[in-house]
């Protein structure tokens, strides 16, 4: 009886639809003339980030003093930077000389699926880091035997396959999906919103995006809180120099761990709160916030944050003998 009338339910449902062929990013609105300011700066943007991040990917590759863990996993954390950008920037500057702001369901899947995938492996990198800083401080002598290449190379392949399954369990629940509307306020596809769109939906596939959440933000936060939990406790109990090392070696993952959990704060309460009281331009601002500040920052605050890369940098770069 259940069968026969969840047929039911679903052949009124298909009646009552049109197939939806692709989704239109409402928040871009009509910006007009002021588009091609805003390409330009969105556009440079980019290739800041990419430049800057290219460059200590080429820098740790080329110097072999730098072939140590901590690097080999800032390297990963620049190529993921480079990966998430590029996951948003081209489409959206090709949007911004739109006028329906029409995506494809293709690339829109596609987006989805680098976006939270890198976005997954951004903190998985960080709780990897803090693991590396925790070995590092609280056993010194051996830390090459526990951190060794091979490890951190499982390591890394480790990161990225558990990101992306955890996408792909979450994505599973949206294939099936048929979509009454099209209509998606964001200036990218967002996970939770094109569930919305769906005509029905199970209680299983409206909670997937929390059970990804939890996969990809709690668990790592966990990882990292514990790790720097560890690294406090050793270095309350140490002389004033190795404090101070300590705390200038793990603050640029604390700083970027902050800014993570920030930006995710903006996007969860966009994605699922009503927020048409804030300007249109803040909320837009807001939800990419993440792709704006965050890989820009990355490179620049481990560049010139560790005195190793930047002494390598001044050598590969602008050394000329």
């Amino acid at each position: 009886m259940f069968y026969f009338v969840s047929r039911i339910v679903h052949k009124k449902e298909m009646e009552n639809s049109t197939e939806i062929v692709s989704f239109v990013l409402a928040a871009y609105g009509n910006i007009g003339n002021l588009k091609y300011l805003y390409f330009i700066i969105m556009l440079l943007w980019y290739l800041s980030i990419c430049v800057s991040n290219t460059i200590l990917i080429v820098v740790i590759y080329m110097d072999r003093t730098l072939h140590e863990p901590m690097y080999i996993l800032l390297c990963n954390l620049f190529v993921n930077e480079m990966g998430g950008s590029t996951s948003l920037y081209p489409l959206l500057l090709s949007q911004m000389f739109s006028d329906t702001h029409e995506v494809t369901l293709p690339w829109c899947f596609l987006q989805m699926c680098c976006i939270y995938t890198c976005s997954s492996v951004e903190l998985c990198s960080l709780a990897a880091m803090a693991y590396d800083r925790y070995v590092c401080i609280c056993y010194p002598l051996h830390y090459n035997v526990i951190m060794s290449t091979g490890r951190v190379g499982k390591m890394l392949l480790l990161i990225w396959m558990y990101s992306f399954a955890n996408f792909i369990f979450s994505f599973s629940f949206i294939i099936p999906l048929t979509f009454c509307g099209n209509v998606i306020d964001k200036v990218f596809c967002d996970h939770h919103l094109v569930i919305k769109l769906a005509c029905s939906v199970s209680v299983l596939t409206s909670i997937s995006d929390l059970l990804f959440a939890f996969a990809t933000v709690v668990i790592p936060f966990v990882l990292i809180l514990v790790s720097y939990v560890k690294i406090l406790s050793v270095c309350l109990n140490t002389s004033k120099e190795n404090k101070q090392k300590a705390i200038s070696t793990c603050t640029p993952q604390i700083a970027s761990l902050s800014n993570m959990f920030l930006s995710g704060i903006f996007h969860f309460a966009d994605s699922r709160f009503d927020v048409a009281h804030v300007p249109d331009k803040v909320r837009i601002t807001l939800s990419v916030y993440i792709f704006i500040v965050q890989p820009m920052i990355t490179p620049f605050m481990y560049g010139l944050k560790l005195p190793k890369i930047r002494q390598s940098c001044k050598r590969i770069l602008f050394d000329r003998k």
